[in-house]
């Protein structure tokens, strides 16, 4: 067994690629970009976090995989393409998070409960294999099943509905949605605003003895749970 090198606490950022999103691709390259940026400004912080970002839309796109960001200048990206497959996200992070925690303790850390940042502009789209998501979400955040099950922090704009973002999120205080009819462009600024916030402040938590993930948030968004 490796000696213990610390805590680290696993980020997870998906980012709604679908063609919904075609007009707002420069505000979502630049708050990712934006996010990098913070996170390495702040190596300290950033030594106590790894961070992934991943595109979804009919499938999952790796546009960081989980990384140490003060040793990589590979820069995440956005891609928009087609539909929006909630399925298809909760299937990959069924096996991505237990092989990602598997890989960092094996390394000698010791593993903090990963978040999941989840954003999305829409419902998923209406077929067969994704109206099941639900089931893949649940074995996803099923401790009995997932023993590294992840904290779920929805945000949901556009034409999300606030009860889909609620069953997104594993706690009702981490799912919100943006005012009905704002601007999307606008939201999606203050949705990276926020989350730089939350992983910045929940890294700085992992160097305490009261490691706890810290979420803050985004101005003008509401608690999905005042809205169903």
């Amino acid at each position: 067994m490796p000696d213990n090198k610390g805590s680290l606490l696993p980020v997870y950022v998906l980012v709604d690629e679908s063609y919904s999103m075609n007009d707002y691709a420069d505000q979502l390259k630049e708050g990712v970009v934006s996010l990098y940026d913070a996170l390495r400004s702040e190596p300290m912080t950033a030594a106590k976090v790894r961070l992934c970002v991943l595109g979804f839309s009919d499938d999952v796109a790796v546009r960081l995989r989980l990384s140490d960001v003060r040793n990589t200048n590979t820069l995440p990206t956005i891609r928009i393409r087609s539909n929006t497959n909630y399925h298809a996200v909760f299937t990959d992070l069924l096996t991505r998070i237990p092989h990602d925690v598997n890989s960092l303790k094996q390394d000698g850390y010791l593993v903090h409960r990963p978040a999941v940042f989840f954003m999305s502009d829409g419902q998923p789209n209406r077929d067969g294999e994704n109206e099941d998501w639900v089931a893949a979400h649940r074995r996803l955040t099923d401790k009995a099943h997932t023993s590294a099950a992840p904290n779920i922090i929805a945000f949901g704009m556009g034409d999300a509905w606030p009860q889909t973002i609620l069953e997104v999120a594993t706690r009702q205080e981490f799912a919100f949605i943006a005012p009905e009819k704002s601007d999307v462009g606008a939201s999606i600024a203050k949705f990276f605003d926020a989350l730089t916030a939350s992983v910045i402040e929940s890294g700085r938590s992992v160097t305490s003895s009261t490691a706890e993930i810290f979420i803050q948030k985004p101005e003008g968004f509401r608690m999905a749970i005042d809205l169903v």
